[in-house]
């Protein structure tokens, strides 16, 4: 992956800022100074004077006597005729004396200046009723020396912008290279200086692995610019965190609820002569299934593809798990008693997750439930599923601790520790609820609470 430098970048973009400001900025003082503003005051006709200079430097030429003179160039000819006022004027720089072809009027009013060597003066005739300096006069290098070369009265052209800002930025030359060579240096270090807490954190991220999650980035001393991106990777890392820590849970659950039910049918495999063998087996095949089901459906939530908009009849499919595991009650001498109403009741979700959670809760019920009592299935139109055993109960303290995984009120009561920890998930992922109660007399009655199908 190609990547570019911020330092270089920066300091490239402040490199065009100054070469663009530079114009826009002469422009608008330009601008300012035509409106009359004191400090700035000017005209367009004033810009054309670099141009007069020019003309009437390729209008000096040598005569016979080899005395140099001024012979108006066709251009200089060209501009008299646009502006008849015009005058123009050189002089020697070194003998003071104006050559031939000069202006008288400026040859009257410009040559006492000439002996301190002026090297630029504005100014205006005497009997101009203009406010705006229009002459100009400055020591300049020609073919003959350097002369003092003196214009005034000329009229503006367009092209005389150009000119004028080829001629500002010649003498602002040096000024422009320091000031961008010293923005650059400048750029740099802030540049430089300011990333300094995002390299820090740049290694500490490098020293983050999947052993490590629990770290997060020092987003102290960072700018205010970096500090959103460091508080996005601290949130990421927390819910990769979280989302890792998950995966370890439900892999120690797994071991941990799944290691039970394998080491008791392995007690049922070394003594298959008790009479009740078939159906033990049965009823541990249907506890692992379970088990295995809910894995898999809480895996597959996890996955954006897996879709939760089917709509479920909730009696229909309580009645289906209901008859899967009406034979084994009646093998171990219990029942299995369904209350529902005669109209289907519409949810929303996925099936076999649902299927996996239904299942699970009946079965715990099936397990605690004393031998020759029966357990209570009840769906009501509010989608709520209740089932209704009658055993041991569930203490009143231990009623949200049975929904946390690992949790085991001891290791001699096989139990809930995985099965009820997904269920809450997977029932909270359709956007349910899943508690206890006890049940009147003695036993625990487990609720399942679904969203109607708005549908």
């Amino acid at each position: 992956m190609r990547r570019h430098s911020l330092v270089l970048r920066i300091v490239g973009c402040l490199f065009l800022a100054q070469i663009i400001a530079f114009p826009i900025a002469w422009l608008v003082t330009i601008g300012i100074g035509l409106t009359g503003v004191e400090f700035f005051a000017t005209s367009l006709d004033e810009l054309s004077a670099i141009r007069a200079k020019k003309q009437l430097i390729a209008s000096l030429a040598m005569n016979e006597d080899k005395m140099l003179e001024i012979r108006p160039t066709p251009d200089l000819l060209e501009d008299l005729k646009r502006a008849p006022a015009m005058k123009f004027a050189a002089f020697r720089s070194l003998s003071r004396d104006p050559v031939a072809g000069s202006s008288p009027e400026l040859i009257a009013i410009l040559k006492p200046l000439i002996e301190i060597s002026p090297t630029h003066v504005h100014f205006i005739l005497p009997g101009d009723p203009s406010a705006i300096r229009t002459g100009l006069m400055e020591p300049e290098r020609t073919p003959f020396g350097r002369l003092h070369i003196a214009v005034y009265g000329q009229k503006f052209r367009w092209s005389d912008i150009v000119d004028a800002a080829i001629e500002e930025t010649r003498w602002l030359t040096a000024y422009l290279v320091m000031a961008i060579l010293m923005s650059a240096g400048a750029a740099w270090f802030a540049v430089r200086w300011g990333l300094r807490p995002l390299r820090r954190v740049a290694v500490q991220a490098s020293r983050i692995d999947m052993n490590s999650l629990d770290q997060r980035l020092d987003a102290n001393d960072v700018s205010s610019e970096v500090g959103p991106l460091v508080d996005a990777v601290n949130d990421a890392l927390a819910r990769l965190d979280a989302g890792v820590a998950r995966q370890r849970r439900f892999t120690a659950n797994a071991a941990h609820e799944l290691r039970t039910p394998i080491n008791v049918l392995g007690v049922r495999l070394d003594a298959p002569e008790e009479p009740t063998f078939k159906n033990d087996l049965k009823r541990d095949h249907r506890r692992i299934r379970n088990i295995v089901e809910q894995l898999l459906a809480s895996a597959r939530l996890d996955q954006q593809s897996t879709k939760r908009d089917h709509t479920i009849d909730l009696v229909a499919l309580t009645r289906t798990i209901i008859a899967d595991a009406a034979l084994l009650a009646l093998k171990a001498r219990r029942q299995i008693v369904l209350d529902a109403p005669s109209t289907p009741v519409l949810i929303e979700g996925n099936r076999p997750a649902l299927e996996s959670v239904i299942s699970n809760v009946i079965d715990n019920a099936l397990r605690a439930e004393p031998e020759g009592g029966a357990v209570h299935v009840r769906v009501t139109e509010n989608a709520t599923l209740e089932v209704i055993d009658h055993g041991c109960g569930v203490e009143k303290a231990d009623r949200d601790l049975i929904f946390e995984p690992f949790w085991r009120k001891n290791d001699s009561i096989p139990g809930t520790g995985l099965g009820l920890a997904i269920a809450k998930e997977l029932i909270e992922a359709h956007n349910g609820r899943i508690w206890v109660e006890a049940t009147p007399g003695s036993g625990a009655t487990f609720k399942l609470s679904f969203q109607l199908n708005a549908k």
